[in-house]
């Protein structure tokens, strides 16, 4: 069905999967989506709010939801498919499941839309920019570099993937 058949892994190989993907997922969202939006932000003189209002909580909420989504796709790169979300250890086995079934790339939506929050939060017009252009970095890097290495790697499987589910739109 999502992948082909193959022998169970054994605990050993499970733990190895999953320190990979901590390892990278941590240095990915340290790095973009800490470290830089720190810097954004220390670089427009913008600092934590005194008050939390109705902005500050829908930021929060909008942050934490994309969090999670992107939790449960690495969760899901880790369990189904074997991988990380490091381009250069992907997963083994397609992934079509979990937030997967819904749209081709929700582990980058989930990435967008913490920064979107973060930049509600703080409400920085820098910040918004900043997401735009991780947005218009990703977009770009997902067609030019992670479709076709995706098409190359599990063929039909894919193709096929790709026109049932929407790369950034629900289907």
């Amino acid at each position: 069905m999502t992948q082909q058949e193959s022998p169970k892994p054994s605990g050993w190989a499970i733990a190895f999967v999953l320190v990979r993907a901590v390892t990278y997922a941590s240095l990915f969202i340290g790095f973009l989506l800490v470290f830089l939006p720190a810097r954004v932000l220390a670089w427009s003189g913008i600092v934590r709010p005194t008050n939390i209002g109705v902005v500050q909580v829908t930021g929060a909420v909008v942050g934490a939801s994309g969090a999670l989504l992107a939790l449960w796709c690495i969760g899901t790169f880790i369990v189904i498919g074997r991988g990380t979300p490091a381009p250069f250890d992907p997963p083994r086995r397609l992934v079509v499941v979990g937030p997967y079934r819904f749209v081709r790339n929700p582990m980058y939506i989930g990435a967008a839309l913490t920064l979107a929050g973060a930049a509600l939060f703080y409400e920085s017009w820098a910040l918004l920019w900043y997401c735009a252009s991780f947005a218009l970095i990703t977009h770009v890097f997902v067609v030019v570099y992670e479709e076709p290495a995706l098409r190359a790697a599990f063929g039909d499987a894919y193709v096929r993937y790709c026109k049932s589910v929407h790369r950034w739109r629900p289907s």
